[in-house]
């Protein structure tokens, strides 16, 4: 690296000044100078005594690329997500591989209030941007030429051969998306077969060894089960760590439009999918916004309402964050999940297992439970790369590299080889060390010995399993996939023929028997479910009077509807959702649903094609 800069920078200095190239070339040498403290005269004068020699003045970019690929300098990347739970430096383990495989040290900044706002005021996003949706802050990114086209530079030809090899039709799905017809990323959640769906993860989480005790009492709907989970407060009062418990423990930090858990036990109880302020019936291409009396909305913060009225919803919820709802679960202080992330597989770690304590699916037999299918094309939370990154090629280089089989895996259960691997017949399995980390994310990895399988280094780890996690927080194969490296086993752990053994303790070994399944998305699979279809549908961008009106209507929905989860009684409910719906009104809410309702026609429209 420092050979290219003395010996060819400053051609391109003086020659490509007016190019995105040249001006890159600045930028890198100006970020090495910083690094080197090496002064301007000096470098100067190493061009002045090479000035003779055109040789050595008519370096491309191309040798600079070479240079930083082949790891001759740390490079930071900033990594703006929309996704992000983190701030900061990557840490851990995660920060140990990639400064050993790339030289690359990654700060991580997510969308948290005004940042997008901001990062787009200043010109510059980020090296690598991963957005929540391809909606119209996205649209607007590629309107305004603030992503990096991959096409520009042979970029993604040159440095991002997995991602054409596994992902094309995911590349041509971007394509189609942008107005200008050009590449600026690929999406999430990406499929090598179609036609199948993936992963649940609404699987109703419940404590089953309290289940158990109660003698299996049916569960048709949610009062029946608000009703066992009442049960099951008075029969476990208390968690591990002498806290109250609860039957629910919810967050406000991923409220989008809404609040998110409220609409998503819509989603898990009705069927219907989120869209805009309401919720979308995938079957009819019907939408229903989330303030209509008795829509599934409102019928979510209804129930919500009444746990906390019988003293089953955390008072926490409104102010918490998800790492203290997550250290809750963990803790045995919260009884149900929607989610499988925030319930079962937080709550059943080695410890509980021994103590006979399981948390697995109940689903109301009058449920309709939603899933995800899966697409070549992908899904809509887009990896896209900054245009005024100074790296490019190092950006692509790690994308690509997270589209490979081994990179998404990494990217779920860490290194491999220490945590998971391959058996001879190509069956995946996790080390005793790998089913500590997935069984407890908080399992301390410091101490622990990991050699680079990249470069045969040794290294010593330090922090939590859950500390070395990619913070990016954004996937690129989907679970449910068929991972190519394997065989034929599906990316997700719960899917290995070594995974499915005999049941851990005598609760799972009940639930097992009761559900007649050896696995949640076995029994998933056999309950009522609506399968999503993957569409490659991005909104309609919205003018901006439009916009000023949808961004006071959904904060008035979100705030109206924590009100209305802590409303003392039936009548203090319907006051507040009638000054909520009379405030949503008065910012626009009419307009705001046409708007939905034209939404969910196009995406209908696009499920029949």
């Amino acid at each position: 690296m420092q050979r290219y800069f003395e010996e060819g920078h400053y051609a391109w200095r003086r020659e490509g000044a007016d190019s995105k190239r040249g001006e890159r070339e600045n930028n890198r040498y100006e970020k090495y100078e910083q690094a080197h403290h090496i002064s301007r005269l000096s470098a100067l004068m190493t061009v002045g005594m090479l000035a003779g020699c055109s040789s050595k003045t008519s370096s491309s970019s191309t040798s600079s690329a070479d240079s930083i690929l082949n790891n001759e300098e740390t490079i930071n990347l900033t990594v703006f997500s929309q996704l992000a739970n983190w701030s900061g430096a990557q840490t851990g383990w995660g920060a140990t591989l990639l400064k050993d495989k790339f030289n690359i040290e990654l700060n991580i900044i997510p969308d948290t209030s005004g940042a997008y706002q901001t990062r787009m005021e200043s010109g510059d996003l980020g090296d690598i941007v991963v957005w929540g949706n391809n909606g119209d802050q996205y649209q607007s990114a590629v309107s305004k030429d603030m992503l990096f086209d991959w096409d520009d530079e042979d970029l993604l030809s040159s440095y991002g051969t997995d991602i054409e090899k596994y992902f094309s039709d995911a590349v041509d799905a971007n394509k189609k998306l942008n107005s200008d017809g050009k590449v600026y990323g690929i999406g999430n959640n990406v499929s090598n077969e179609s036609g199948q769906h993936d992963l649940f993860i609404y699987d109703w989480g419940t404590r089953w060894d309290l289940y158990e005790q109660l003698g299996h009492p049916e569960v048709k709907n949610l009062d029946d089960l608000e009703s066992v989970l009442k049960k099951m407060q008075a029969l476990c009062p208390s968690g591990d760590d002498g806290k109250q418990t609860y039957a629910v423990s919810i967050w406000p930090d991923w409220d989008g439009n809404m609040v998110m858990y409220v609409k998503a036990l819509a989603s898990a109880y009705y069927g219907y999918d989120e869209l805009g302020i309401g919720m979308y019936d995938s079957s009819n291409g019907d939408f229903y916004d989330c303030l209509s009396e008795n829509g599934p909305y409102l019928k979510s913060l209804k129930f919500f309402n009444q746990l906390y009225r019988d003293g089953l919803l955390d008072p926490d919820s409104m102010t918490q964050t998800y790492d203290t709802m997550i250290a809750k679960v963990r803790s045995g202080d919260v009884l149900f999940s929607i989610f499988n992330y925030a319930g079962s597989t937080a709550y059943n770690t080695s410890a509980h297992i021994s103590a006979n304590k399981y948390m697995a699916s109940l689903v109301p037999t009058d449920a309709n439970v939603i899933v995800n299918g899966l697409s070549t094309a992908g899904g809509s939370r887009i990896w896209s790369i900054g245009s005024k990154t100074v790296y490019p090629e190092k950006a692509m280089q790690l994308i690509n590299w997270l589209c490979t089989p081994e990179g998404a895996m990494t990217n779920w259960y860490g290194p491999k080889g220490l945590m998971w691997d391959y058996d001879d017949q190509g069956n995946t399995y996790f080390t005793d060390l790998g089913k500590k980390c997935i069984a407890d994310s908080s399992t301390d990895l410091t101490g622990v010995e990991w050699t680079s399988p990249y470069t045969g280094k040794t290294y010593t780890l330090d922090g939590t399993f859950n500390d070395g996690s990619f913070q990016f927080n954004n996937t690129t194969w989907a679970q449910g996939a068929k991972n190519p490296d394997s065989n034929n086993e599906c990316f997700a752990s719960s899917t290995w023929a070594s995974m499915k053994g005999d049941a851990k303790n005598d609760t799972e070994k009940d639930w097992r028997s009761y559900t007649n399944s050896d696995s949640s998305q076995d029994y998933l699979d056999s309950v009522n479910h609506t399968t999503i279809p993957a569409v490659n549908y991005a909104e309609t961008t919205r003018d901006n009077e439009l916009e000023l009106k949808w961004q006071q209507v959904i904060k008035a929905i979100k705030q109206g509807s924590w009100n209305a989860i802590y409303a003392k009684d039936d009548a203090s409910f319907a006051s507040i959702v009638d000054s909520m719906r009379s405030e949503c009104k008065g910012y626009g809410y009419d307009d705001c649903v046409t708007w939905c309702k034209s939404e969910a026609a196009a995406k209908y429209a696009l499920q029949q094609k």
